[in-house]
């Protein structure tokens, strides 16, 4: 949720989707007048989407998101970009990639370190996947980033190829 707040609070329009529909109502309910789009279905969550898609994807690492994932498949078109902000194991992320590319969309996995706290005022972020990926995301990424306090650069960077933002997340946690 903090991480929806950030991203709104940054200019951008975000729809929400938990498979909860009571945690969705609520977390609209509680941010009158925000950017939120609520859905109550991943058909209706996929339908609020400008094209090409992104979704970002934060549930427990493991089986939770290949669910998600197999949940999304059927609703999305060539071009869009699911992204992976859990811990992750890199091997599955690199498994993700390589099956999400063959169906033609793009696959990120996305490390985010900052806790509760980083979530709403601005994480250390590291993605992972291709630079066409990296490229429908970077400004999104870049605004509700951290700041270095030096220079106010954000402290996201592309990392490279399929795994390696969750690979890099794993050896700084």
């Amino acid at each position: 949720q903090n991480l929806v707040l950030n991203m709104e609070r940054n200019g951008f329009t975000v729809a929400v989707f938990n498979r909860t529909t009571a945690v969705t109502e609520e977390f609209i309910a509680a941010h009158p007048g925000k950017r939120l789009i609520p859905t109550r279905t991943l058909e209706e969550f996929v339908a609020s989407l400008e094209r090409p898609r992104r979704i970002l994807i934060m549930v427990k690492a493991g089986a939770a998101v290949d669910a998600v994932i197999e949940g999304l498949i059927p609703l999305l078109e060539r071009g869009d970009l699911i992204m992976d902000g859990g811990n992750s194991y890199f091997v599955d992320t690199n498994r993700r990639s390589a099956a999400l590319q063959t169906l033609g969309f793009n696959f990120m996995g996305v490390g985010v370190s900052g806790g509760e706290e980083g979530a709403l005022w601005g994480p250390s972020i590291m993605p992972g996947g291709s630079p066409d990926a990296w490229a429908m995301v970077a400004d999104l990424l870049k605004a509700i980033a951290a700041k270095a306090p030096e220079d106010g650069k954000p402290c996201v960077a592309y990392l490279g190829p399929t795994s390696a933002g969750h690979y890099v997340k794993m050896v700084h946690n």
